[in-house]
């Protein structure tokens, strides 16, 4: 179609459904109850392991047992037993109760008080600082000062103690609590 001069164009567009060109089309549907068939092999195999088992354990009980030829028969009575003792045979008890145990006990020489040292340092203050450990660990200490050839020396000493043991045991717990390492002499 031309009129005066004046060109068109006409474009005819093909006319759409969007509303329903936006659903997505059914699928179909998968048939769930699908009915498999009844396993027979599996219950016929089982069936015959079962009697067959039965089978088994009935011609077990019924056979009859054979002598070893090898080992004679034992044929005792049940009868045979020894009579029974009218006094109970041991008597350990009545012997440990009445039993008297020499122990000799060696006595230990004691070889005088000992005193534990925990450490021997050059300044007052740092052997202050060992004695405040050990008081917090429980002990009572001293610093004692010692002139030597070398100067003066301060060292931190617990005791004294009458025994060895008990001096061993204060150690070791000094140990345990990461105190120090101290060792025992003398006087």
């Amino acid at each position: 179609m031309r009129t005066s001069g004046q060109l068109s164009l006409v474009v005819k567009m093909p006319q759409k459904d969007y509303v329903k060109a936006g659903r997505a089309a059914p699928r179909p549907r998968k048939n769930t109850k699908t009915v498999k068939p009844f396993p027979w092999p599996l219950v016929i195999t089982v069936g015959v392991l079962v009697i067959g088992f039965i089978w088994f354990l009935y011609h077990l009980s019924q056979k009859t047992p054979v002598a070893d030829p090898v080992t004679p028969a034992i044929t005792s009575k049940k009868d045979d037993l020894p009579p029974k003792p009218a006094k109970e045979p041991y008597q350990y008890i009545e012997e440990l109760e009445n039993k008297e145990i020499q122990v000799t006990v060696e006595e230990l020489e004691a070889k005088g008080p000992f005193l534990m040292f925990c450490g021997t340092y050059r300044a007052n203050e740092t052997a202050q600082q060992m004695k405040a450990k050990v008081a917090f660990a429980g002990y009572p200490s001293e610093v004692r000062r010692i002139e030597g050839k070398n100067g003066v020396f301060f060292r931190v000493t617990l005791g004294p103690y009458s025994s060895k043991r008990q001096a061993e045991s204060d150690r070791s717990r000094l140990l345990r609590q990461k105190v120090a390492d101290c060792r025992i002499a003398t006087l």
